[in-house]
């Protein structure tokens, strides 16, 4: 892709709940974690990571950008210096987004489509909402 253009991800817990969520190419993994968790009401208060493998045991991901990459010998690149351009080269690409290592939510992050930036508008921004986003912490009757 060539820039500037905006990429439009499609983060999606379940089939019928997602967000749609445009960032610019030039924001950082860490950008997208913030947009994807405040796109769900979640507070930003855990540590997570973006992993190529889409199911089974992410940490065996041949990609991983994570929070805290910078600690010796974990084998990860960091969030902060990842762009997302990088990380998701193309329409299709697809990660999965662990939010909250001990709750473990896991998100399906996907490029959708790409975008030129509008003037006069901030990213990121969020696209559609589809679904009511689950409590972050449910009730401890609720589980």
């Amino acid at each position: 892709m060539s820039e500037p253009v905006t990429l439009i991800f499609r983060v999606s817990l379940r089939a019928r709940l997602y967000r749609d969520i445009e960032v610019s190419s030039s924001s950082t993994l860490a950008d997208l974690a913030e947009a994807i968790v405040a796109a769900y009401d979640f507070d930003m208060d855990h540590a997570y990571g973006f992993y190529s493998k889409l199911t089974g045991k992410l940490f065996d991901s041949p990609r991983r950008f994570e929070l805290f990459a910078d600690m010796e010998g974990s084998g990860s690149r960091s969030v902060k210096r990842t762009r997302v351009i990088t990380a998701f080269q193309k329409v299709g690409s697809a990660m999965t987004f662990l939010y909250d290592y001990g709750d473990e939510w896991r998100f399906r992050v996907e490029v959708i489509g790409t975008a030129q930036p509008r003037p006069n508008t901030s990213y990121p921004q969020i696209l559609s909402k589809i679904g009511k986003a689950p409590p972050q912490y449910p009730d401890i009757e609720d589980e």
